[in-house]
């Protein structure tokens, strides 16, 4: 069917194209300055801006960063304590969820108040550390992948995603003599892959940008993640005035940490570049879950 649009119509449309256009360029250009800047020689983006000739490119942010073994088993670090992260937040968040889901519950809306109240009053950094303390998980990885793990946030929303399933498909399957486990596990989760794959997003991404808690709760350097790792790095390559007495070479030394930067901003994206279109149609169906409801 054809659709015929208005003069003012047509003025809306190409305002609306101008203004993605830009929101567009807002978020391209930083990321294109970042990689070409991590690819040049400090001295010709310094001195030239971007250039094609390929004597202003070179590999030297990369290849110090690499043959950083602190950045390596920080990398890997990082992977694993957000894999693990969000495969707890998962976890506790679709466990949680799915009992508040069912109708009849007893105590149901007791549970929900109390677990509202732990969403808008918390305890504080203090009060956090001290229990982290007392439980033993100091200094292990469990005092990253543990506390944070449980979201109420995530468990509305599970719960909104679990309330909107055909109730059709749990009263066949308890006809058919289906326990509330079976129904989970073989009716339930096949068909929530979507909030599940939306969950593990969110902590993935959230524990991988996050830095604070491994520098509160971590002392052994082996167990830091890349993005406290980073952190060390780029404070380490700061020129820190009487450190060194040639001019020349804190120049030399700030152009080289500036390289080092790009190339770890690069470094530290890759692994969310590459794993968001492989959740991207997942993510989608996610979030609109439960917005009619």
């Amino acid at each position: 069917m054809d659709i015929h649009y208005t003069g003012k119509d047509r003025i809306l449309i190409i305002i609306n194209y101008i203004l993605l256009g830009l929101f567009v360029l807002a978020i391209l250009l930083p990321l294109v300055y970042v990689v070409l800047s991590s690819f040049l020689t400090p001295n010709t983006l310094i001195s030239k801006g971007f250039a094609i000739t390929s004597s202003d490119w070179t590999l030297t942010g990369y290849a110090k960063i690499l043959s950083n073994g602190a950045m390596i088993r920080g990398f890997f670090n990082a992977i694993f304590y957000s894999a693990a992260f969000a495969f707890a937040t998962v976890l506790f968040s679709v466990f949680a969820a799915y009992p508040l889901a069912i109708e009849g519950l007893v105590g149901k809306r007791s549970i929900m108040i109390f677990f509202l109240i732990t969403m808008f009053f918390g305890g504080g950094l203090i009060p956090t550390y001290l229990v982290i303390k007392d439980l033993g998980m100091l200094n292990t990885v469990w005092a990253i992948i543990l506390p944070g793990s449980i979201s109420v946030f995530n468990i509305i929303l599970a719960k909104t995603y679990f309330q909107g399933l055909p109730k059709e498909l749990f009263q066949a399957a308890s006809i058919d003599g289906a326990s509330e486990l079976s129904i989970f596990f073989k009716i339930v989760l096949p068909l929530s892959k979507p909030i599940i794959f939306v969950l593990a997003l969110y902590a993935f991404v959230g524990q991988w940008n996050s830095y604070f808690d491994a520098m509160i709760y971590l002392d052994d350097p082996k167990l830091f993640p890349l993005q406290l790792v980073l952190r060390s790095i780029l404070i380490q390559n700061q020129v820190q005035p009487g450190m060194i007495a040639d001019a020349l070479a804190q120049a030399e030394l700030k152009k080289l940490s500036e390289m080092i930067k790009y190339s770890a901003i690069v470094i530290s994206s890759l692994p969310l570049i590459v794993m968001y279109p492989f959740f991207q149609k997942y993510f989608e169906k996610g979030v609109m879950v439960g917005s009619i409801k």
